[in-house]
C-alpha cells in the first residue's frame, strides 16, 4: 500500500505538472500569438489610416493640380486631331488637306489613309495625295497652309514632277500628310 501511496504522491503532481504544461502550450501560447497578430494588424491598420489620412489632407492640392492639367489638355485640344476612332480622324484629316489642295486650284487624283502609328499616348494619323498643281506658287501656297493651320498638321513627303518637260508649268505632286490624335 506504500507503494501505491508513493506512486500517487509522484503521479498527482506530475500529472498536475503536465496538465499545466499543456495548458500553458495550448491556451497561454496560442493567447499570447493571437494577441501579438491583432497587435501588428493593429499597427498595420494605423500606418495604412495615416496614409489616406495624408491623402485626404491632400485632395484639395491633387484637385487643383487636376484642373490645371484639364485645362492644359483643353488648351491642346484644338491642336489635335479629334476623332472617336482613327478611321474617323484619317476622314477629318483627308477632308481638310483636299479642301485645301482643292481650294488652291489643285485637282486630287488619288487619295489614301495610311495605318494609324503609335507615338506615346498618341496615334500618328497619315493621309497620302495624289494630285495636280497648275503651278510651282500653288504648291508652295497648300504647303504654307498645311504647315501654319491648327489642328498641326506635317507634311512627311513632297515628291514633285513636272507633267510635261517642254512647258514646265503644271505639276504632278505626291503629298503625305499627317496629324496627332489622342490616343484611346
Amino acid at each position: 500500500m506504500k507503494r501505491r501511496s508513493s506512486l500517487v504522491r509522484v503521479a498527482i503532481p506530475l500529472i498536475a505538472v503536465l496538465i499545466s504544461l499543456i495548458l500553458y502550450q495550448n491556451v497561454y501560447v496560442r493567447v499570447q500569438s493571437d494577441l501579438k497578430t491583432m497587435r501588428e494588424e493593429r499597427e498595420l491598420k494605423m500606418k495604412m489610416l495615416t496614409k489616406h489620412v495624408a491623402l485626404i489632407a491632400r485632395q484639395p492640392e491633387l484637385e487643383k493640380k487636376l484642373t490645371q492639367l484639364g485645362e492644359q489638355r483643353k488648351s491642346a485640344g484644338p491642336k489635335i486631331l479629334t476623332g472617336n476612332t482613327p478611321a474617323l480622324a484619317g476622314a477629318a484629316l483627308q477632308e481638310m488637306v483636299k479642301s485645301i489642295i482643292t481650294g488652291h486650284g489643285g485637282t486630287i487624283s488619288s487619295e489614301r489613309i495610311e495605318k494609324p502609328e503609335d507615338a506615346g499616348s498618341f496615334k500618328v494619323i497619315t493621309t497620302s495625295f495624289d494630285c495636280l498643281l497648275p503651278d510651282i506658287r500653288n504648291l508652295n501656297d497648300i504647303l504654307f497652309s498645311l504647315e501654319t493651320r491648327t489642328p498641326y498638321l506635317a507634311v512627311r513627303e513632297v515628291d514633285t514632277r513636272t507633267r510635261d518637260f517642254r512647258s514646265p508649268r503644271e505639276l504632278m505632286v505626291k503629298l503625305e500628310i499627317s496629324a496627332l490624335m489622342a490616343g484611346k
